[in-house]
């Protein structure tokens, strides 16, 4: 049976003043679909996410949805009454006994904040970050009962483990249909089966996720020649990255390889890594930094204790660890912004730093872009006796012709975030420190940049939560595991990850207040038990029926992919499942002993 329709827009279109957002765009969503938009920012994106909530009226056309559908947005504004603490705003004015025995709260509550105690439950909403309110408004859409999901920027604010704990949740949930916007394309790899890209008013759809999307996007350009050659170029260069990078991007079904090699057969590896060892050894000698057995500390707090660590001349390391271990610390000490609590740091004499905080610096809002980059420089080598003047570096980060005479005091907080990197790199550094660089980023702004940084000859160090564009620029890893350790990550981010998880199956413990008595945990349990022992029952039905579908579809290549990925999707689900059984069960052996 086909999914049923939930919502459809017809012949609908937006504007804001004279700048039109949406022009006669019409599309559906059905049932357990999975989209991410893309596109430049201000373009449209979270109008269209508003429009389909039914939150945002439309100039002209229609958008329908059933009268039973359940919608949900997280929207980039938190919004709840004065006075509220976390917990009512994640689960209302549920007793204690009806949330803390079900698993799936339970698991959504560890996986964003890390666990459920009062420390974090019993906080003022409104005393919370930006950063922390967004993971609370989150929390409570994954906890409800939703039909359509609507993110805007959920990885926002998340590390890397967040990351990747909601796009796990999210593949598990079948019969939730999400839409999201991210610019997090790693992210958009994972949870998307089509991308909506808003473009000049339109919508166009792209079967597949981010690395299919890049592979028609190509196609489309080649075949049609409208874009222009250094657009094309960079398509073609993303797209090179991703067919010889990790194997399982390129494992995705339905990115097809033949097309791609064909693309990508006289391109050019990304960056030449010898030639630009070479230039950052002439510029930057053979020490860069060197951590003799550092301890790093925040007031009272050791983050860092006993640390060697070496860096060397085009080094490209990425840095990734648990909110809170000190990644920031660390690189403001490499900065020379902070002194080590004990041991040694050594900086190479020739060492030019600039560092990209995540705090944006204030500059004169009278001053016109290109003036406050000029006011540094007025051109820039970038390496192999090649130079930008500041108008083309300000082109190649997004500031066109018209915006570079934009005043400051009028750009957005992601164009000052662009401003600012602008700036540190018009002074020629030979060491770049960069503390979340892709944030508020569109997904073309990220591409160039990722472009520029490929010509950089010298040694790079990020902290990003945006896991492609690590892969991307980094060719090592460093992990700081939240226990005053930092060590090297051969395997990357999917090493981290292991370790972490690791760390969680050792140190996990279920904390419930004494309050709640042992006989309500153990009825809730086993409510829950039985619940969960008819889903397997269905999941299993279903995939019996989709083995029998599969035998059936042998000489069908379409419908027998089809099949195959409905029949990866309900073994993911009984495996969850069959997890949620074994850790309820044991709640309620554990509750239910005199």
């Amino acid at each position: 049976m086909a999914p049923r329709n939930l919502i459809n827009l017809e012949s609908a279109s937006k504007a804001f003043d004279i700048k039109p957002l949406l022009l006669n765009v019409s599309l559906g969503l059905a049932e357990g679909e999975r989209i991410g938009v893309v596109g430049r920012n201000g373009g449209g994106k979270s109008t269209l996410l508003k429009v389909l909530a039914g939150i945002e009226p439309l100039d002209s056309g229609r958008v329908s949805q059933g009268s039973t559908v359940r919608v949900g947005m997280l929207s980039q504004t938190d919004n709840a009454a004065p006075g509220s603490t976390v917990r009512e705003v994640v689960l209302g004015s549920a007793a204690e006994h009806e949330w803390a025995g079900n698993v799936a709260v339970r698991d959504v509550l560890h996986g964003l904040f890390g666990g459920f105690g009062d420390e974090i439950l019993d906080r003022n909403f409104h005393s919370l970050s930006g950063g922390e309110r967004r993971r609370v408004n989150l929390a409570k859409l994954l906890i409800t009962e939703l039909d359509v999901l609507l993110l805007d920027e959920p990885t926002n604010h998340l590390d890397v483990e967040g990351v990747a704990w909601l796009a796990d949740h999210l593949k598990v949930r079948t019969n939730l249909s999400v839409v999201v916007i991210t610019h997090d394309r790693w992210f958009l790899d994972e949870v998307s089966e089509y991308i909506w890209e808003v473009v000049d008013g339109e919508v166009k759809e792209y079967e597949g996720g981010y690395s299919a999307y890049v592979l028609s996007k190509a196609e489309r350009q080649r075949q049609l020649s409208v874009e222009s050659d250094k657009r094309e170029m960079l398509v073609r260069k993303e797209l090179a990255w991703l067919r010889r990078g990790a194997p399982a991007r390129t494992a995705k079904p339905k990115f097809r390889i033949e097309a791609a090699n064909t693309l990508i057969e006289n391109e050019p590896e990304i960056r030449n890594d010898a030639e630009l060892l070479n230039f950052a050894t002439n510029r930057l000698g053979k020490t860069v930094y060197e951590c003799q057995h550092i301890s790093v500390s925040a007031g009272e707090k050791e983050l860092l204790e006993d640390v060697y660590w070496n860096i060397g001349p085009g080094d490209r390391i990425g840095i990734v660890g648990v909110n809170g271990s000190g990644k920031t610390t660390l690189m403001r000490t490499l900065a020379g912004e902070n002194k080590p609590t004990a041991g040694k740091l050594v900086t190479g004499i020739t060492v030019k730093p600039a560092f990209l905080s995540q705090h944006l610096a204030e500059l004169n809002p009278q001053w016109r872009v290109l003036e406050a980059v000029e006011h540094v420089a007025k051109y820039v080598e970038i390496g192999s006796g090649k130079e930008l003047s500041a108008s083309q570096l300000c082109e190649r980060l997004g500031f066109d012709r018209d915006s570079q005479w934009t005043p400051v005091g009028d750009l957005s907080g992601g164009e000052r975030r662009r401003l600012q990197l602008t700036r540190l790199l018009m002074d020629s550094p030979n060491v770049l420190l960069l503390d979340e660089p892709t944030n508020d980023f569109d997904v073309e702004t990220l591409t160039a940049l990722e472009d520029l940084l490929d010509t950089f000859a010298g040694t790079l160090l990020v902290i990003s939560h945006d896991r492609y564009f690590l892969e991307r620029v980094c060719t090592r890893f460093v992990g700081l595991m939240g226990d005053g350790t930092l060590r090297d990550l051969p395997g990357g981010v999917d090493e981290y990850l292991r370790l972490r998880a690791l760390a969680d199956s050792q140190d996990v413990k279920v904390e419930v207040k004494q309050s709640v008595s042992n006989a309500a945990l153990a009825r809730d349990a086993k409510k829950e038990i039985a619940k969960i022992e008819k889903q397997l029952e269905k999941a299993r039905a279903l995939e019996g029926e989709l083995h029998i579908a599969q035998e059936e579809a042998a000489t069908n290549h379409e419908k027998l992919a089809e099949v195959m990925q409905e029949l990866a999707n309900v073994s993911a689900r009984i495996e969850e499942l069959e997890e949620q059984w074994l850790l309820t069960s044991s709640l309620y052996e554990q509750h239910s002993q005199p």
